[in-house]
């Protein structure tokens, strides 16, 4: 008895199925219209290319109308059409709800046809449709399916693409190669408009700058940015506005341990990125092995001395060289005196206080370096190049120890 209500109902629907097929026109003519009415989406894409809408949706219940008459021979071919249908409008942004309402809607009206066809023409088999309704709805939800695995594949495919075109552009803007040509699709790629005022940023250490605890001290919250990963150094690209990048501000905590930080100067526009990465980088090289931040403009004599290396070693040497050829622990004790009183402002006595030690101490090791630099500690031009020395020698790898 199943067998045979199974075998009526199939009679039944594929009798309909077949005048549908008959006014399939009018059938799409039909859902294109709903379409329009009820999703807005689908509206703005008919504004650009009715055509192209109304032969998709033409196809689309094509398939699915011969696979109620014939699964079997149309099953791949229904499947193939929206599976390209998915892809198709994942390129297009179209979202992928008003996609899946679309194909929704679609086997509603096929539904609601099939109905009205059987209420029409066989009024009394209009109760055999029960016993497909299942299959009907069965198809849609699978093709449904099928439409949002094709949209999702192709939107990752769209995004890798997005990101790699966009890590590519960041990256000949930071190394100064970029052209002029690509800058307005470098903006647009970074989310950063042409002609604001940037900082960059660059991050090293012994975290890695994509953490979200590394970012905070490098960048305040609420300022646009764009990260650049790289092998052993990450550049923040940093929209700053009127003002420089604040030393202190809300979100801005100080880096973890081992992290070091350069902040670069200002510049005008996306076009002089690649000149604020190097202001950066010089800033990074600055910065305590250690850790911590080094703000490019609060350490310009610094940024001299390590934007000349050969200069700079050349310098110590000149300076230096007969304290650096001393035996290690006098060598150091004497460095360290040197280093503690300039930045004791020359302050004999905060000098000693900071080395634990009497500023007569101080100022006798401090007479032993003018005796063997050469150089007077009362001569302002000799203080200059015993500090710049000092620097170098601190900074520059390859010094004589």
């Amino acid at each position: 008895m199943t067998s045979l209500i199974d075998a009526d109902a199939l009679r039944v629907l594929h009798r309909a199925a077949r005048v549908l097929l008959d006014d399939l026109p009018g059938l799409t003519d039909q859902l294109v219209a709903v379409l329009q009415e009820q999703e807005p989406a689908y509206r703005t894409a008919m504004a650009g290319d009715p055509t192209g809408t109304w032969q998709e949706a033409h196809r689309s219940l094509r398939h699915s109308v011969t696979s109620l008459i014939d699964p079997r021979s149309n099953r791949e071919a229904a499947r193939r059409c929206s599976w390209r249908i998915g892809a198709a409008r994942a390129e297009q942004g179209l979202p992928l709800d008003a996609l899946l309402h679309a194909f929704r809607l679609g086997g509603s009206l096929v539904w609601q046809r099939l109905v009205e066809e059987t209420s029409r023409a066989a009024p009394e088999d209009v109760r055999l449709l029960v016993h497909v309704a299942a299959d009907v709805w069965n198809f849609v939800d699978d093709h449904c399916t099928l439409v949002a695995d094709a949209y999702r594949q192709v939107e990752w495919q769209l995004n890798r693409r997005r990101e790699n075109r966009a890590r590519l552009l960041a990256a000949a803007l930071l190394d100064g190669s970029s052209r002029i040509a690509d800058l307005p699709e470098t903006a647009q790629a970074l989310d950063l408009p042409e002609h604001g005022r940037y900082v960059v940023v660059a991050v090293a250490g012994g975290h890695p700058a994509r953490c979200d605890a590394v970012r905070a001290a490098a960048v305040p919250e609420g300022l646009r940015v764009h990260w650049h990963p790289g092998v052993d150094v990450d550049h923040a690209i940093v929209l700053v506005g009127d003002a420089d990048l604040p030393a202190s501000a809300p979100g801005l905590s100080e880096p973890p341990p081992g992290v070091r930080i350069g902040v670069g100067s200002p510049v005008a526009g996306l076009a002089a990125v690649g000149d604020a990465r190097r202001l950066a980088d010089t800033a990074l090289r600055i910065c305590p092995a250690a850790g911590g931040t080094v703000r490019l403009a609060e350490h310009l004599p610094a940024a001299l001395v390590v934007s000349g290396p050969e200069l700079g070693r050349a310098l110590a040497e000149r300076v230096l060289g007969p304290l650096l050829r001393l035996e290690p622990a006098d060598r150091d004790v004497l460095l360290d005196t040197l280093t503690t009183w300039l930045a004791c402002d020359g302050s004999a006595q905060r000098a000693g206080e900071r080395l634990y030690c009497h500023r007569n101490t101080v100022l006798n090791r401090l007479r032993r370096c003018e005796q063997l630099t050469g150089r007077s500690l009362t001569r302002p031009a000799d203080v200059v190049e015993v500090s710049l020395a000092l620097t170098a020698h601190r900074l520059l790898p390859g010094q004589h120890t």
